[in-house]
């Protein structure tokens, strides 16, 4: 019902930037929460940055003050702008929604994205 579609991944050097974007489609309702989560190689999926529709954001301590989170509600979108970027900071990179569909079987529930690599060379 939901699909998310993410870009802007891509190589990149330390101290370097990418923005990444996130587009929403679908029969969504509302979308209460979007924002992203990466996964590194042998690594568990973790938080990076998401914010909710009245706009309030929470980061990862690792990126506080490097990556910023902005979001669109009529345009269904959100974006992360990564700054001063660090080798560490290699992952794979998902877009997230929790969102609420129309019709029946619309309760709030988690969507994701495919996923985009980042890689930060040293």
């Amino acid at each position: 019902q939901v699909q998310l579609v993410e870009s802007g991944g891509g190589l990149v050097q330390a101290g370097g930037s990418l923005r990444l974007s996130c587009a929403a489609s679908g029969s969504i309702r509302r979308i209460n929460v979007m924002g992203w989560y990466r996964q590194a190689s042998g690594k568990q999926r973790e938080l990076v940055a998401i914010i909710s529709i009245d706009g309030n954001t929470n980061y990862a301590d690792s990126v506080k003050g490097r990556f910023t989170i902005s979001g669109d509600n009529a345009k269904k979108t959100v974006t992360l702008q990564m700054n001063s970027l660090k080798p560490e900071d290699t992952a794979v990179y998902y877009c997230k929604a929790d969102a609420q569909t129309y019709g029946v079987g619309g309760s709030n529930r988690d969507y994701w994205g495919q996923g985009t690599q980042v890689t930060v060379s040293s």
